[in-house]
C-alpha cells in the first residue's frame, strides 16, 4: 500500500515513517502544502494522512484542492486541533476519518485499513489466478496449500502485477510500487526481484513476462484466463 505523509514536524513524520514503512507500507513525506498538493496531482496514492498545519499551503487548503479535482483518495487527517467543529469542516470537506494528536500508531493503522476496505476502486482482499492465492490484507500468498516465502519487496511486486494481471505495466511503475520516491532504486534492482519471483511462482503456472522496451506483465493460467 503506497501512502503520502503530509506532515510538517520533521521529528514526528520521521517516527512514522520509519514505523509505517516497518509495517510495510510504502510511504512518501512531504513536509509542506504546496509540494503535497504537485504530488497528489501527479503521483497515485492508496491512502493520505494528512497534518492541518502546514507551511505555504494550509492542510485543508490542500483537501479542498483534491476534491476539486475528483480524486477520490482517501484521507486521514491527523492534526492537535481537537474542537468538534473544526472536525466537522474538515469532514465536510472530503475528510474521511479524523484523529486527535497524539496517535497511537496501532489506532492509525486500523483507520487506514479501514479507509482503503470502504474505498470503491480498491481489488478485492483476495486474488487467485489458477492455484496461486493472494491475501492482500494479511499480505501473503499460497500456491495450492504451500505458502511462499516471499520478502516484503517480492510480495509487494507480486501484488502490484497479480492486480493487474494480463495487462502490461512499465518498470518504472513496478519501481514505484516497491520504493518510496526518497529511495535509492535502480532497474537492475527490479530485475533481480522479478527473476526470483519468477522460480518461486513456477509451480503455480503462473508466469511473469517480460516485453522488451514496455515492461512486465503477470500472464494468467488458462484455467484462470477467464
Amino acid at each position: 500500500m503506497r501512502l503520502l505523509l503530509i506532515e510538517d514536524d520533521e521529528l514526528l513524520a520521521d517516527g512514522m515513517v520509519r514505523a509505517l514503512r516497518y509495517a510495510g507500507y510504502v510511504v512518501e513525506h512531504a513536509a509542506e502544502g504546496q509540494r503535497a498538493d504537485a504530488w497528489l496531482t501527479e503521483r497515485d496514492y492508496d491512502a493520505v494522512i494528512l497534518d492541518l498545519g502546514l507551511p505555504g499551503l494550509e492542510g485543508s487548503e490542500v483537501l479542498k484542492r483534491l476534491r476539486g479535482r475528483k480524486q477520490t483518495t482517501p484521507v486521514l487527517v491527523v492534526s492537535a486541533r481537537e474542537k468538534l467543529d473544526e472536525r466537522v469542516r474538515l469532514l465536510d470537506l472530503g475528510a474521511d476519518d479524523y484523529l486527535v494528536k497524539p496517535v497511537a500508531l496501532a489506532e492509525l493503522e486500523a483507520r487506514l485499513r479501514a479507509l482503503t476496505r470502504r474505498g470503491g476502486n480498491k481489488v478485492d482482499s483476495v486474488i487467485r489466478l489458477g492455484n496461486l492465492e493472494l491475501d492482500l490484507k494479511g499480505r501473503r500468498a499460497w500456491i495450492g496449500e504451500e505458502g511462499l516465502d516471499l520478502t516484503a519487496r517480492e510480495w509487494s511486486a507480486l501484488e502490484f502485477l497479480a492486480a493487474r494481471a494480463n495487462r502490461i505495466v512499465s518498470k518504472d511503475l513496478v519501481m514505484q510500487s516497491l520504493y518510496s520516491w526518497d529511495e535509492e532504486i535502480t532497474p537492475n534492482a527490479v530485475e533481480k526481484i522479478i527473476s526470483r519471483l519468477r522460480l518461486k511462482l513456477e509451480p503455480s503456472g503462473v508466469n511473469i513476462r517480460t516485453v522488451r522496451g514496455m515492461g512486465y506483465y503477470l500472464e494468467k493460467p488458462k484455467s484462470a484466463a477467464s
